[in-house]
């Protein structure tokens, strides 16, 4: 008679068990995102000229 009883048992805890599934909710923030980002941009270009081009440009200061 123990036999008996064990699946229907087992199918009643499935079914209790089943109902206790974990709920996951997303919610957007009340108050909006703020990134406050300090940048310091600093660059140095630097230009190889041919000697030509670079006397020209000694030479002739006022061509830009």
């Amino acid at each position: 008679m123990k036999l008996r009883l064990v699946g229907p048992c087992v199918a009643l805890s499935v079914m209790m068990l089943s109902g206790c599934v974990p709920r996951i909710e997303l919610a957007a923030p009340k108050e909006p995102i703020t990134i406050n980002m300090n940048v310091k941009i600093e660059h140095e270009i630097h230009i190889k000229v041919d000697k030509d081009v670079e006397n020209l440009l000694k030479n002739q200061s006022n061509l830009f």
